[in-house]
């Protein structure tokens, strides 16, 4: 089982130019994306979350469920859904303003344990900075760590959502310990600060930088790097490409068995090569499509 940690919450996409342009909802989060792309790819996912009851909820959850995802983990509120109004540029990258306060998925409390069989834990994006959620997703990371579980780290830097920019980074940096493969965009590296070698010798046994269309990189603690090319695509839009990314990396370890540091250490050029591969395949596949909208098993050889 791997469980993905974080918010789920409606993306408002428009449909056209200019402010007015029409806006159509669609499911989303970070790791709500992870884990319906981990599903459709046929790993055993479960989602740890905090979602409202009203229709958006709902309607999240029943995409959970259409993908395979066990969503008995999933807390429930009466407060309404996080709504994210996405902008698209002219190459398609996506920028967001967020509609939060009072809303269910911030008020998730930590549970008294993992769902059986976890192998793996994914984290990341707005969960690890809206309050007071953040505090319990960041205690059920260190949890896991400290058990001896897998665990993901996907920063998805939201920048209008943090307040004080340097007290995240420090933040940050303070769950590196805990984190066993750390993935992030350039973007994202560039407003954290530091460097690959950095954030390695602080925890993680690997480190994966994308660089958009251009593909994406892998660091390891022994000092190896093994860059991989992206796949050529005519782009629709980027929402959910990265998240795309997360589920590919976790699913790929998975077809490896290579849930752990040591395995990562152990993967090699070839291993590395293979699984990168993959997830660019995979990636490349949710750019060409509208929304966020991973891939199928039968989409995308396997690892």
């Amino acid at each position: 089982m791997i469980v993905v940690a974080g918010e789920a919450l409606i993306d408002l996409v428009p449909q056209g130019t200019g402010a007015l342009a029409g806006l159509k909802p669609a499911l989303g989060g970070g790791p709500y994306n992870t884990a319906v792309a981990l599903g459709r790819l046929g790993s055993p996912t479960a989602f740890c979350s905090r979602t409202s009851r009203d229709t958006f909820g709902e309607a999240l959850l029943d995409g959970l469920r259409a993908a395979g995802v066990d969503v008995s983990a999933v807390q429930r509120g009466a407060e309404p859904t996080t709504l994210a109004v996405a902008t698209i540029d002219g190459n398609g990258s996506a920028a967001y303003s967020f509609y939060v306060e009072g809303t269910a998925d911030r008020l998730f409390a930590a549970p008294e344990a993992l769902p059986a069989g976890t192998r793996a834990v994914s984290f990341g994006t707005c969960s690890l900075v809206l309050e007071p959620g953040a505090t319990a997703y960041e205690s059920v990371l260190r949890s896991a760590a400290a058990q001896g579980v897998f665990t993901a780290l996907d920063p998805n830097i939201r920048a209008g959502l943090i307040p004080d920019a340097d007290a995240y980074r420090a933040r940050f940096r303070s769950w590196l310990p805990s984190v066993s493969l750390l993935k992030m965009s350039e973007e994202d590296a560039l407003w954290l600060g530091g460097s690959p070698r950095e954030w390695l010798a602080a925890g993680p046994a690997a480190v994966v930088i994308t660089h958009g269309g251009d593909g994406l990189s892998a660091f390891t603690r022994d000092g190896a790097v093994y860059p991989v090319p992206g796949e050529k695509v005519d782009v629709v839009d980027t929402i959910g490409a990265g998240d795309t990314v997360n589920a590919a990396l976790l699913h790929g370890l998975a077809a490896q068995d290579a849930l752990s540091s040591e395995a990562l250490l152990g993967l090699g050029a070839e291993g590395w090569t293979r699984l990168l591969r993959f997830a660019a395949r995979a990636a490349a596949i949710t750019c060409s499509r509208a929304g966020a909208e991973p891939p199928y098993a039968s989409e995308v050889d396997e690892v």
